[in-house]
């Protein structure tokens, strides 16, 4: 390995990081939609109020809660992910320059 090659590679943090934001915003987007597809409003529409459709309407909107509980579950690490990968980034990109430093090397890559 070269001694000017980083061992962490410039970016690659945050990309990772933007990439868990992403998949965090698309579950967020998928989940509205479940929900207006899938709502206790929705399903009671489908199978009405008549008695003989009451246990299986209730199934239906107890698994609809579930899924959805699961889902917010996965945006919330998905996010926490995202956040957490940005912090080691920072703290990676301010421990590299204060290593160059420790080896000589000013801000502007110069050796001093």
């Amino acid at each position: 390995m070269a001694d000017d090659a980083p061992f962490y590679a410039a970016d690659a943090g945050r990309k990772l990081a933007r990439e868990f934001e992403l998949r965090a915003y698309d579950l967020r987007a998928h989940l509205k939609k479940f929900l207006d597809e899938t709502g206790e409003e929705a399903i009671s529409d489908g199978f009405g109020f008549l008695t003989e459709s009451d246990r299986l309407r209730n199934e239906y909107i107890e698994y609809s809660t579930d899924a959805v509980d699961a889902m917010k579950l996965v945006h919330k690490y998905l996010d926490a992910v995202a956040d957490s990968l940005r912090k080691v980034h920072r703290n990676t990109e301010v421990t590299d320059e204060g290593v160059a430093v420790l080896f000589g090397k000013k801000g502007d890559g110069a050796k001093g």
